[in-house]
């Protein structure tokens, strides 16, 4: 892909065996399709920073790198907390960005492509353990967890929240039982879709000498002569409008951008930039941290506010939300033997004009 080339992500209902890790999924919500069954994260490393509660599922993208043997598959995997206070404005310490590859011959898939069809059903997979490494997951949100029913001892969970959100929604009724429901996470999970994509359309570029006017009247002096305290406050009237122009301008661009494709959820661009909703709170190549390998991280894709639509987060005086999310991963991609690799996620969130405005368009 050249870092010209943009493709779109978009919500599609599936069948639930093609969300599942042997066909390499793109998807949104539900429980993750871990790619290896090796290396998963901790559950330390899977705790929001500011509350210090299990983060949840978000979405995941299989992006694998061309010619490169180690990325043959490849699954980028973002988490978040599903607590509104921790949404302070462009902190992304609610959030997590893992990346997972494996050479095309391993131990856990077969060596030739999956099969388009639906697979012969076979002896029912238990859900709280990966069906190769036996590594035991969460009953509630999918990630690793060896903390089990002190009842039953037939499920898992990751800590005590999600033993105690279980606990409350069915598995008090269904411990030591035959039956074990399998949606016991869903009061916690974001709704589970397909994530479907598609080349972006080129469009003409911006006229750079477009919504110039207006500027000459604007810095006009008094003729008279303003005295010291009139400047200083003239200047920073002129600052403050400068840079509300500069954002009305990016954000008229984003809007713009978007308009011919408004269900996109994802934008992936490896190597390219993003789209950013504002010209406030962009990162400088400082603000990038370079992977443990010393490679220096640049762009792979960026979710979109639209994606919050389909996530029935909203809640009274407070809700999950974002302007954009922007994911920086190891320029080389580099392997770590079938580990897990944190990544970099920048979040930039809207003004309260702009939230607005985009929730009108």
């Amino acid at each position: 892909m050249s870092s010209a080339e943009v493709v779109l992500g978009f919500l599609e209902e599936a069948e639930a065996w093609r969300l599942r890790s042997p066909q390499f999924p793109s998807k949104v919500g539900g429980k993750p399709a871990w790619l290896s069954q090796k290396g998963l994260p901790s559950v330390s490393g899977l705790e929001c920073e500011t509350c210090r509660q299990p983060m949840v599922f978000l979405l995941q993208l299989y992006a694998p790198i061309s010619g490169q043997e180690t990325c043959f598959h490849r699954t980028l995997f973002l988490f978040c907390c599903r607590t509104p206070e921790c949404y302070t404005r462009n902190n992304s310490s609610c959030m997590r960005v893992f990346r997972s590859q494996l050479p095309r011959r391993n131990e856990f898939y077969d060596y030739n492509p999956p099969p388009e069809d639906e697979p012969p059903s076979g002896p029912e997979e238990d859900p709280a353990v990966l069906p190769v490494s036996g590594v035991k997951l969460c009953w509630v949100c999918g990630c690793p967890g060896n903390k089990a029913c002190s009842r039953c001892h037939s499920v898992t969970y990751c800590g005590k929240q999600h033993q105690t959100l279980h606990w409350k929604h069915s598995h008090k009724v269904e411990c030591c039982s035959q039956v074990v429901r399998l949606d016991g996470g869903r009061p916690l999970l974001f709704p589970e879709r397909e994530l479907v994509t598609e080349p972006e359309e080129p469009q003409e570029e911006d006229d750079p000498n477009e919504a110039e006017g207006g500027e000459e009247s604007s810095s006009q002096k008094s003729e008279d002569g303003p005295c010291i305290a009139d400047t200083l406050a003239e200047a920073d009237l002129e600052e403050m409008a400068m840079h509300e122009t500069e954002d009305n301008e990016m954000f008229q661009r984003f809007k713009k951008k978007i308009a011919p494709e408004p269900h996109q959820v994802v934008r992936y661009s490896r190597g390219g930039s993003p789209l950013w909703v504002s010209s406030q709170h962009i990162p400088s190549d400082e603000d990038i941290p370079a992977c443990t390998c010393g490679a220096k991280r640049s762009f792979e894709f960026q979710v979109m506010p639209q994606l919050l639509n389909s996530l029935r987060v909203d809640s009274t005086g407070a809700s999950i939300d974002w302007g954009t999310l922007a994911i920086y991963t190891c320029s080389a991609s580099c392997n770590h033997d079938d580990q897990c690799c944190s990544e970099f996620i920048w979040k930039q969130d809207f003004s309260s004009d702009q939230h607005t405005q985009i929730e009108h368009t």
